[in-house]
């Protein structure tokens, strides 16, 4: 794969109509073979790339109005490189897939939110190659939304590492979004519309749900799991409560004919209880994770630097990458649990790249949903999903239904991990640069089982216990596992 350094790929700004590719002469498209590499559809990228930067004077770079100048034309030629010395045939594999008896052109949908909310939005999004959409919950509530209402935590190249949200439903009326789902399906009669709904009632869940069905909803979401409510016995508040689950779904469902899906809060200890309580009502899947309560640190750190002491900020959702190991534990949960075998399942949460799909899917997922994306980098994303997705399966000869469940055998409780055998890491003292970052951690966080000497890292196995800290510290990639593993002694 490429070793252009995410670092190089983070000076890029992934501008809307880039310059850089205006200003290319020969067709290179390297605004897309970037967006691809940052992305981590590195196959997309080199099965894309040409030779045509090799004697190129690269105005491209002239044009790019990143600050720090990004490397285009290395980039580029380092990709073509690796293109030349790729010793497998490039193929792509059948992405469609069965959600809920519906046949998508690939499993990415968008999330119930601000990105799927007005026919605009959405019928862009499937031109642009989105296989469905999960509307924006529709309710009989007067909604009136906050101002601002989001904030993030930022890495440091000031993309997000987390995105809070104190956003709430569908400022639409029913009738309006009704014509709106009407439309979709008349023009877009193959894309996959969910609709996501909230009631207070048994009233209001029937009345929506029949409503939706009507206008040719392909499935219902019923949405337990909004934390921003300021209705009362609304949102999370139901998903909290597996009764409530239970008396929703069952309202519902024994209202239409169409597919219901639960969509489960992650504001619990567990989300079995919610699961079952889904299915119990007759639910013929389930969908998660919604946000997680929270305070971002932005917030109360701004508010004492400025000392602003009338600025307010709210308990909201978070979403983004840093919720995805959260949402993977909750997948886990429910897919390793038997009884729950035949629920479908949608996962969500922190989702930007092909490869964050697949740890939805060999953990059970059949599709995905991604909204915190989409709001930071647009629709345009779907292209490296779907293409990273192909042909990564195709490359590497699976398909899409035998990577679904695929890493469940593999998922072990902490009880059951090998506690005998210690694995050590492995130097490539050729990516080393000598920084000594894996001797301070092992040092002062490990078990003091490196010497560093001359800039130069050295292993002690006798005191290696094999934490594998020095390999997550190194920021050089010179430290992996390696195959070497031996017995403790008693």
């Amino acid at each position: 794969m490429p070793n252009i350094s995410s670092r190089d790929l983070a000076l890029c700004l992934l501008c809307h109509d880039a310059l850089c590719s205006k200003a290319c002469k020969r067709n290179a498209m390297p605004d897309r073979i970037i967006r691809s590499l940052r992305f981590n559809n590195y196959l997309g990228a080199i099965n894309n790339v040409t030779n045509a930067c090799m004697d190129c004077d690269a105005p491209c770079e002239e044009a790019c109005i990143s600050p720090n100048k990004v490397r285009i034309k290395e980039i580029l030629e380092d990709s073509y490189r690796q293109k030349k010395y790729f010793n497998q045939e490039i193929k792509e594999s059948d992405i469609t897939t069965d959600f809920c008896g519906f046949k998508m052109e690939n499993p990415f949908i968008l999330s119930s939110s601000v990105v799927g909310s007005s026919y605009e939005m959405v019928s862009r999004a499937f031109d642009m190659g989105w296989a469905g959409v999960s509307f924006k919950t529709i309710s009989l509530m007067d909604i009136h939304e906050a101002s601002p209402r989001f904030s993030a935590i930022k890495n440091f190249d000031g993309s997000f590492l987390a995105f809070k949200n104190i956003e709430q439903l569908s400022d639409h009326t029913v009738i309006e979004n009704v014509e709106i789902f009407k439309k979709l399906k008349k023009n877009y009669p193959n894309k996959f519309l969910l609709v996501s709904i909230m009631g207070r009632d048994d009233y209001e869940w029937e009345y929506l749900a029949k409503i939706a069905e009507e206008a040719g909803a392909d499935a219902l979401e019923l949405n337990f799991s909004c934390p921003n409510m300021t209705e009362e016995h609304s949102g999370s508040d139901v998903g909290q409560v597996p009764d409530l689950v239970k008396r929703y779904t069952s309202v519902v469902k024994n209202s239409v004919k169409i597919p219901v899906i639960a969509k489960l809060t992650p504001n619990v200890l567990s989300i079995i209880p919610s699961a079952k309580a889904a299915k119990d009502g007759g639910a013929d899947g389930v969908s998660l994770i919604n946000t997680i309560k929270s305070i971002t640190e932005f917030e109360a750190v701004t508010n004492l630097y400025h000392n602003k002491k009338k600025e307010v900020f709210s308990i909201g959702g978070l979403s983004g990458s840093a919720v995805k190991p959260i949402s993977l534990r909750f997948l886990s949960e429910i897919t390793k649990d038997e009884s729950l075998d035949d629920l479908y399942i949608s996962g969500m949460g922190g989702i930007y790249t092909f490869e964050d799909a697949l740890m939805y899917f060999s953990l059970g997922a059949s599709s995905v949903q991604i909204t915190t994306a989409v709001m930071e980098y647009g629709y345009r994303i779907i292209t490296d999903l779907v293409e990273g997705l192909k042909l990564f399966l195709g490359t590497y000869n699976f398909n899409f239904e035998n990577i679904r469940g695929f890493n469940i055998k593999n998922l072990k409780d902490v009880k059951e991990r090998e506690r005998d055998m210690v694995i050590y890491p492995k130097f490539i003292r050729s990516n080393c640069i000598g920084c000594g970052r894996c001797y301070i951690s092992c040092m002062d966080g490990g078990h003091q089982a490196i010497k560093f000497e001359d800039r130069k890292p050295k292993l002690d196995p006798k005191r290696c216990v094999g934490c594998h800290l020095c390999v997550i510290v190194c920021p050089e990639g010179a430290i992996v596992s390696s195959d070497i593993e031996t017995k403790i002694k008693e």
